[in-house]
């Protein structure tokens, strides 16, 4: 599958709501985060009486004949939770750190700068090899992949060299399942009409037996921003927003739970679906003009740059030092020349002529 045309707009999904203005982790909308395409393990979820799901589906038309094949990809962040060990006094001799006692800290001072804990991300892929539609049809397929905990540590030191603490990277393992199948319905432009459906499950085992454990706790064992990119090989899918008039019937049977397909790549190609937990049109493209991702599709370019323009030395600082995806957004609108920032202010697509209503 060539997702190259597609990146930015899978990325989009991926990225979206990781961070909201104003891009810091003190401000309240980035207190609980991550509110888009959350699978949380099954366990978590039933335990729940909300909307936290631990699965999602997917079901959409395609086109194809008895040869045709679906690629199929899953993607997801995992959540790194970052934390803090600090030093009573900083260490003079690096012969002497590992003796060195470090004991938890809510916050670490190096120099001038604040570290405060944060729950970064990882990007994850899960790539289910093509699998051939008349053979879906008659066996449903199940992929199972798996995601280990890890731990890493970095240690800080401050501008004299001495070590002042370390920053902690945890993760928690994650383990899911993809399941494929495939059902022939009626002859279609091609040579068969198939509606294939995608389910994707976190069946994550908890630490915590009694399941008694926090939303961010789960978070760390979830599937985040989690949508599915369909590739079709010598086969067309059929777009559920606007379905021909003879397949309207079948696509309006289609259920899709957590996600939605429509179609991308350039417009009027139907070689690839991307199932988003956001809504999308078919074909959705990102604007030329936009600099660089802002992590809120649904906002102006330009007042989010406006914004981050106008925030104080003190917020920008805690921006800065809380992600590095934040910290790159923020130096790129600060050098964002004056003549890209004005090109954000407005762009004419095309010109429609309107046509007079009949009475």
């Amino acid at each position: 599958m060539n997702t190259k045309s597609i990146d930015a707009i899978a990325n989009a999904v991926l990225y979206e709501g990781y961070m909201l203005y104003p891009y810091r982790p003190s401000s309240i909308k980035n207190r609980q985060r991550f509110n888009f395409g959350v699978l949380y393990p099954k366990a978590y979820s039933d335990a729940q009486t909300g909307s936290d799901t631990w699965n999602m589906q997917t079901e959409c038309l395609i086109e194809g004949a008895s040869y045709s094949a679906i690629e199929l990809r899953v993607r997801f962040l995992k959540l790194v939770a970052r934390s803090f060990r600090k030093l009573q006094e900083p260490a003079l001799a690096d012969k002497f750190e590992e003796s060195l006692a470090l004991e938890p800290a809510s916050l670490l001072e190096v120099d001038d700068t604040t570290l405060a804990p944060w729950q970064e991300a990882i990007e994850c892929e899960v790539a289910v090899p093509p699998c051939n539609l008349s053979a879906l049809t008659a066996a449903p397929v199940e992929w199972g992949f798996a995601f280990p905990a890890k731990e890493e540590s970095e240690l800080l030191r401050n501008g004299n060299g001495r070590l002042a603490g370390k920053i902690v990277r945890k993760q928690e393992s994650v383990e899911g399942i993809v399941e494929i199948k495939a059902v022939q319905l009626a002859d279609g432009l091609i040579d068969g009409l198939f509606k294939v459906q995608v389910r994707v499950k976190n069946v994550t085992a908890l630490q915590n037996e009694s399941c008694q454990i926090s939303r961010d706790a789960a978070l760390m064992q979830s599937l985040v921003s989690a949508h599915v990119l369909l590739g079709g090989v010598d086969a067309q899918f059929v777009s559920l927003l606007d379905p021909p008039e003879n397949l309207k019937e079948f696509a309006a049977d289609c259920q899709n739970l957590g996600a939605w397909p429509v179609l991308v790549g350039a417009d009027g190609e139907r070689d690839t679906m991307l199932s988003s937990p956001i809504i999308l049109y078919d074909y959705p493209q990102i604007a030329p003009e936009s600099p660089g991702d802002l992590f809120d599709g649904t906002e102006i370019d330009e007042i989010l740059a406006l914004r981050i323009l106008t925030m104080t030395d003190d917020e920008k600082s805690e921006m800065r030092n809380s992600d590095e995806r934040a910290r790159r957004m923020l130096e790129r609108t600060e050098n964002l020349p004056m003549e890209h920032l004005m090109k954000l202010h407005g762009t004419l697509r095309e010109l429609r002529s309107l046509k007079e209503e009949t009475p």
